[in-house]
């Protein structure tokens, strides 16, 4: 009886194919799609890239060669949030505005802090979102035989952690020339000290999964999924800059992880369940992106049409995962 042959080993370049999208797609979705960052500065995603890809590399890799899934990318995602915002480029604790007219950093100051609560909420959750899980789900997803396998080897990994902190150096001088902003001891101190909490409970709350999880109840259907991420994903960046938003986003937060939490332990959840929010959490990016466009004064003809070409390319790039999920016959 003949020997079955045995299976290739993917090329280099095959193999490190998926952390380089990962690289390229986290600061298109967190800055370009949003509206941040206008299409015509396109060439800046250089800039951007190490530290926002970097970074999504680095959580996606120490989180899979862990062996843990997804609460642990989350937190490790706000972690993430809460360095960038506070010890790379400050915004956080910055008391100019974000854009003329902004009132987010004086409606919910907190003054022996220094920083605005809604932002804080904001800024850590919107990075943990867009700028990781949303990125790292649609990834993972086009590559299904290596979703939860490590893409990169340790020089990899050492190389890409590099990259990261040299990003955030460029990043961190260039924003420090332009505002000469620099945040009190105390408060890059406490940010420390927060983002190490974050780290710390990542691997304490994200354990190891089951090698059988236990499964039991209703999962509803994939879209379902996803129209519920995009009503919770809407209502959390539309809701108002005040203490009453503050306590909403808290409260959307909180509801949107248990109710999620409580349907991945249904039978049937599979990839095109985990893909669902990210479907639902990119869409609102993308009505998102115009309106600041708009509030940031870059709407101009040039950056509306590239912006309606970003848009179409990231929902081209999830229909495309979307196939890929339904392929393994888990998109319903």
């Amino acid at each position: 009886m003949p020997h079955a042959a045995p299976e290739r080993r993917p090329g280099t370049a095959r193999r490190v194919a998926p952390a380089l999208g990962l690289f390229l797609l986290s600061p298109l979705i967190a800055e370009y799609l949003l509206g941040n960052v206008p299409p015509s500065e396109i060439w800046d995603l250089a800039i951007l890239a190490p530290m926002y890809g970097g970074g999504a590399v680095v959580i996606r890799e120490v989180t899979r060669r862990a062996g843990r899934g997804w609460p642990t990318l989350i937190l490790l995602g706000c972690a993430y949030g809460v360095l960038e915002a506070t010890l790379i480029d400050q915004t956080l604790f910055n008391p100019a505005p974000l854009f003329e007219g902004d009132v987010s950093r004086t409606s919910t100051l907190i003054p022996a802090l220094g920083f605005s609560a809604v932002n804080a909420v904001g800024f850590t959750t919107g990075h943990a979102i867009w700028s990781i899980g949303v990125p790292i789900a649609i990834v993972e997803t086009l590559v299904p035989r290596r979703a939860t396998t490590p893409w990169l080897g340790v020089s990899g990994l050492v190389g890409t952690c590099v990259v990261f902190v040299l990003g955030s150096l460029v990043l961190f001088d260039g924003i420090y020339d332009d505002s000469g902003f620099m945040a009190s001891p105390s408060q890059r101190i406490g940010a420390a000290v927060v983002v190490a909490l974050l780290v710390v409970a990542a691997f304490l709350l994200g354990r190891r999964p089951r090698l059988q999880p236990v499964r039991g109840g209703w999962s509803p259907k994939p879209w379902l999924v996803g129209v519920a991420a995009f009503v919770a994903s809407a209502a959390f960046v539309i809701r108002p800059e005040d203490w009453w938003g503050t306590a909403a986003g808290i409260a959307i937060i909180a509801v949107t992880a248990v109710v999620i939490s409580r349907w991945s332990r249904g039978d049937g959840w599979g990839a095109g369940h985990r893909l669902a929010p990210a479907g639902g959490a990119l869409l609102t990016q993308a009505f998102l992106g115009f309106l600041l466009l708009s509030l940031h004064g870059t709407a101009t003809t040039a950056n509306l049409i590239g912006q309606t070409v970003l848009v179409l390319g990231a929902l081209v790039l999830f229909l495309v995962a979307c196939r890929s999920a339904r392929g393994a016959g888990e998109v319903g």
